[in-house]
């Protein structure tokens, strides 16, 4: 077992990968269902009230005579995806787990909702289509390096029509301000990493020359080590400006939240409007 934890003792280096991917694990990805159907868990999903708030919001900057195609990035079980479909979007839904794809496509079969889901990695998959608005949801955007964001804002750019939006939110640097590095152990008799009792070793890293996080889970169990390194890139308004003019959006406007607050130098999210210009 010692042999097997050695290659965890280091810090990772900046947006190295884990070898098992969180999104692929079956039980995992039941656990972040659950999370995400808990309308009062700001986990998976914000608190359904406040999606609710940022959904009329969004419907409001981006009315429907001009953004009806829409595309949810990251949609999970379909929250999101239902509540713009209730307001008359051409809705679309694009996640990585299979778990929350059947679960969207379930739901939307059940209740009669014109809804087209798609399991993907939009990372390595194509978008596909042509869409009016994309929307990218509690803070995705920050789990990638910086050449997955390089290539995810130049497809998304693609595939808008002229004239289309990119909607998403990040992280600013407010948010882990007061959080320093650590290591805890927990020792669980099962609970969201595993069915079976499991050792959790949870790190946090701090990559202060990057404005960029870890936070590193290690689930021991009497058989195996697996390790789920999951980042967090936070964002200042200049490097968004940069990175969005360099995938070709011109228009941008910068709001505190997804529901659209005001944007101040205290904010601890950014939520950016970005347009394509016809």
């Amino acid at each position: 077992m010692l042999q097997l934890l050695r290659p965890y003792l280091r810090k990772p280096t900046l947006f190295e990968k884990s070898k098992t991917k969180f999104w692929d694990d079956p039980y995992i990805s039941q656990s972040m269902l659950k999370a995400h159907l808990e309308p009062d868990l700001e986990g998976a999903t914000r608190k359904h009230d406040f999606v609710k708030q940022s959904v009329d919001w969004i419907s409001n900057l981006l009315p429907i005579c001009r953004y009806k195609r829409i595309i949810d990035l990251g949609c999970g079980p379909g929250i999101y995806a239902e509540l713009f479909h209730a307001k008359g979007y051409q809705v679309t839904g694009m996640d990585i787990s299979e778990n929350s794809i059947q679960y969207a496509q379930k739901t939307a079969k059940e209740r009669g909702l014109d809804i087209s889901y798609k399991k993907g990695d939009y990372i390595q998959c194509p978008i596909g289509g042509e869409y009016d608005l994309a929307t990218m949801i509690y803070c995705d955007m920050g789990v990638l390096s910086h050449a997955e964001r390089k290539a995810l804002l130049r497809k998304i750019f693609d595939a808008l029509a002229p004239g289309g939006c990119l909607l998403f939110d990040v992280f600013t640097p407010h948010e882990y301000e007061h959080r320093t590095e650590f290591k805890i152990w927990n020792y669980e008799e099962g609970g969201f990493w595993r069915e079976k009792p499991y050792l959790l070793l949870h790190s946090l890293y701090r990559y202060d020359y990057d404005n960029t996080f870890l936070n590193q889970y290690i689930v021991i169990t009497d058989k195996d080590v697996t390790c789920y390194n999951n980042w967090e890139h936070t964002f200042v308004i200049e490097e968004l400006e940069q990175e969005l003019r360099e995938a070709g959006f011109q228009s941008l406007q910068f709001y505190g939240d997804a529901a659209g607050a005001e944007y101040t130098q205290n904010s601890k999210t950014i939520c950016v409007a970005a347009r394509k210009d016809i």
